[in-house]
């Protein structure tokens, strides 16, 4: 009895695969179409020895090529199932193939097999690599491939679907044995996947499959892979090398299994985000040159803005502490109810004696003295606030060329830093004041003032030299 499905095989020189394939298909009485893609071994003459059904058509890229295998033949079956030539039924699967009726799966469009991956003779069996559930079966007319990647390619069913877990899809290269041809493959995958992201953050590519976490198979790959886009480059690399290897058990597939998730999982994802990062570079450098009649504004206006606002910003905090300290130009309603420099003194007294209580020590506080009980203390006047470095700092971030949303966020990070920082000097003032200088003849008002500084300058050249977010002090921009 005829089956209810036919098979359609992708090709490319795979007279190394296509028999093993050919043998694991054996007494399925059933059609096999094999869509070449201009093979020069030969893989043609075995389509022909074996009476397949065959075209050729150039290929571009692995879901297009799908999508034409899909239109090109003249399927008859309700159901189709889509294999590449490095792949080969099991025995469990070929027996669910045998016993497979149209009528058992009325309500069902597609059915995910359970591949097992082999690299170089070993199965991958740990790093998210199995189970691994792809939809290779589906009905004719209703599936069809997803042409919104480049590189990755699933197809994609409106309606249910079902898992089959038992019965496996064994997927090994053996061209793989050679890491050269490896090597080389994924370093044209690379290309492809590296243009695709650069494409979705132009909002030219959107996902067909709607991202769910507890989805199906695929839409389970769709979150993820959306999370990934939105994480930044190198970093998530190495996060993901680290998941993949500890949480997800790659270290158990041994030397081989390692290696294996060493290069596709960290080389190959490396590559990918090295390759994005020259493409959005050559963009980058687009833009500049059609803006070239305008990119000096930014620079001069830093250059311009960055010493006014840090002389308005220290004189502003300078005049108000006149105007709020008893004496001269004394300014009593401006001092009672908007005193922010006094605000600000509390809040350094107060939060200095919640760190020294938590330690263990006994703390007294009275307006803007501190006392350690058995210890020393100190009195906190305005000039240990540190509002000139803040000036300096807010200055900086303010008048560079930089997102708005990005400025507030390393300010923010910054100001606060800068407190707890000095709340600890405090702490340690209140536990172990001594006179004398402390190091190369600086006191320690001096030496926190250098330390400080010296901070500064490093969060600063870290944030101008952030790869993700950087832009050129020459170039136009819009906060």
């Amino acid at each position: 009895m005829a089956a209810d499905f036919s098979f359609i095989i992708l090709t490319f020189n795979e007279e190394l695969h296509l028999p093993r394939l050919l043998k694991s298909l054996a007494g399925l009485t059933t059609n096999i179409f094999v869509l070449d893609s201009g093979s020069t071994d030969q893989t043609i003459a075995i389509c022909e020895e074996y009476n397949l059904i065959y075209a050729v058509h150039a290929f571009e890229n692995h879901p297009k090529q799908w999508d034409m295998a899909l239109r090109m033949f003249d399927i008859k079956t309700p159901w189709v199932i889509a294999l590449d030539a490095d792949q080969c039924l099991t025995p469990e699967l070929y027996l669910l193939l045998i016993e497979f009726k149209d009528e058992d799966y009325s309500d069902i469009d597609g059915i995910y097999f359970n591949r097992k991956n082999i690299f170089q003779g070993k199965w991958i069996k740990h790093g998210g690599y199995y189970p691994k559930y792809l939809l290779k079966m589906f009905r004719y007319g209703i599936g069809y491939s997803d042409l919104n990647e480049n590189m990755d390619h699933r197809f994609i069913v409106p309606g249910k679907t079902a898992k089959w877990n038992n019965g496996h899809l064994l997927e090994e290269n053996l061209k793989e044995n050679q890491i050269s041809f490896w090597i080389a493959k994924h370093n044209r995958y690379s290309d492809l996947l590296a243009t695709e992201e650069l494409e979705r953050k132009q909002q030219m590519r959107s996902q067909l499959i709607q991202p769910k976490f507890w989805g199906n198979p695929d839409q389970q790959t769709a979150w993820f892979k959306k999370l990934w886009w939105n994480l930044p480059t190198y970093s998530r690399t190495f996060g993901y090398f680290g998941y993949r290897m500890i949480i997800q058990k790659g270290f158990l597939d041994g030397r081989k299994g390692m290696l294996f998730h060493f290069m596709q999982g960290f080389w190959f994802r490396l590559v990918v985000d090295m390759k994005l990062e020259e493409l959005l570079d050559v963009q980058k450098q687009k833009e500049v040159n059609v803006k070239n009649n305008r990119t000096a504004l930014p620079a001069l206006k830093f250059v311009v803005s960055f010493p006014l606002l840090f002389l308005l910003l220290y004189y502003f905090n300078i005049a108000f502490i006149g105007l709020t300290t008893p004496g001269g130009h004394y300014f009593e309603y401006l001092d009672q109810h908007f005193n922010y420099i006094k605000a600000w003194r509390d809040f350094n007294i107060s939060g200095t004696a919640a760190i020294l209580g938590a330690l263990g020590y006994e703390v007294t506080t009275r307006e803007f003295r501190l006392h350690v009980t058995g210890r020393s203390g100190f009195i906190l006047v305005y000039s240990c606030l540190g509002y000139g470095i803040l000036s300096i700092y807010t200055a900086f971030i303010l008048s560079y060329p930089r997102p708005l949303r990005n400025k507030f966020v390393v300010l923010l990070a910054g100001v606060l830093g800068f407190q707890l920082l000095n709340m600890l000097r405090l702490s340690l003032i209140a536990l172990f004041w001594k006179p004398s200088p402390l190091f190369f003849k600086l006191n320690a008002h001096e030496l926190f003032n250098l330390i400080t500084y010296g901070l500064i300058l490093v969060a600063c050249y870290y944030w101008l030299n952030d790869d993700k977010q950087k832009t050129n002090l020459y170039e136009n921009y819009s906060a």
